[in-house]
């Protein structure tokens, strides 16, 4: 028999690279969190003048605004190595032990969605990251030993979608935490701008402030549609991307003059229309819509209650007026409902 032949793709690889280039390297380039920038910026500043390891930096907030970019930045101005992991893949004492047995002094763990860790886990996390040593049984039973090995002095760097999921021990061993929030349409413009440079496209600032407009103020979520829109004025032929151009491509993903998608619009329209404004379970809606109760409480929730169309209150989830306002509904019972909570 002929030896088998492995078929690979550079797709993948071009990808990764593609949002490598994406990803700012410093401070300069990162537009918006200036609150946190300059919190990291002292930290960063202060362990470069006295030699020493950056203290431990939580870092919260939803997805797609930019942490595992935080922590590459913070690296790259330490000068520091980098070694990056996610919470459901550290299983075993052991993989944490060799992950930090590797490190180098000064050097930096990333651990994303670090509020998934095992709890086993994070108790070895608490003498790592307070005294740099762990502690790892060999054996079982009665011949039972505990070995200490020492740890090189490092920083430990955790993300997080879920604070409230973090335990009190660990959350208190982190010397800073800094809270990401959702961009403005500047913000959002300028790393639009930036993003088409890399990407070799040309835009124009009306096309991307469209862009910006509908991307729900998060960077992850803007850089995919500018691909798409990317790929859209390519096929049409169109020289560069503008306005015009962005709003066509974007009307074809569903997504309309607010940012909403179809979902979106399918969730308030449900709450609006089948439950005639009033406060409605999630689980009910789940149902109601299609839709899995996390994806809806996790992914759709925030924004809508951001923007101001959705209120979560002690009966349930409840449109606001600027909801029934956008689909030309009137509820008169709808104000009477909040003033009851």
């Amino acid at each position: 028999m002929p030896k088998e032949r492995l078929i690979t793709s550079e797709l993948n690889t071009r990808d990764e690279k593609v949002e490598e280039c994406l990803r700012p390297q410093c401070f300069d380039d990162f537009p918006g969190q200036e609150r946190v920038k300059e919190r990291l910026k002292i930290l960063v500043g202060a362990a470069l003048e006295r030699k020493e390891s950056l203290s431990h930096v939580l870092l919260c907030g939803p997805p797609g605004l930019g942490k595992t970019t935080l922590a590459s930045i913070i690296a790259n101005s330490l000068g520091a190595g980098l070694k990056a992991t996610s919470g459901p893949v550290i299983e075993k004492p052991g993989d944490l032990a060799g992950l930090l047995t590797t490190l180098n002094e000064g050097d930096i763990l990333f651990i994303d969605e670090i509020h998934r860790l095992p709890m086993q886990i994070e108790e070895y996390l608490y003498s790592a990251m307070e005294d740099f040593v762990i502690d790892i049984m060999l054996e079982q039973g009665a011949g039972a030993r505990s070995v200490r090995l020492p740890l090189p002095k490092f920083c430990l760097i955790g993300a997080t979608t879920r604070q409230g999921k973090l335990s009190s021990p660990l959350r208190s061993r982190f010397t800073m935490t800094c809270r990401l929030d959702y961009y403005s349409t500047e913000d959002l413009v300028k790393i639009l701008t930036r993003s088409s440079r890399v990407l070799g496209c040309q835009a124009e600032p009306d096309g991307m402030e469209e862009i910006a407009r509908r991307s729900r103020g998060t960077p992850r979520i803007a850089n995919n549609l500018l691909r798409w829109v990317r790929d859209f004025a390519q096929v049409h032929k169109a020289d560069s991307i503008r306005k015009e151009i962005a709003s066509e491509a974007l009307a074809l993903l569903d997504i309309d003059d607010d940012g909403l998608d179809e979902m979106d619009n399918k969730i308030l329209e449900t709450m609006i229309v089948k439950f005639k404004g009033r406060p409605v379970g999630l689980k009910s809606l789940a149902v109601a819509v299609g839709e899995e109760e996390g994806t809806i409480e996790e992914v759709y929730e925030p924004y809508l209650i951001q923007e101001g169309y959705l209120l979560r209150t002690p009966a349930g989830r409840v449109v606001t007026a600027k909801a029934e306002n956008r689909f030309g509904k009137k509820n008169p019972g709808f104000q009477k409902q909040l003033t009851l909570f």
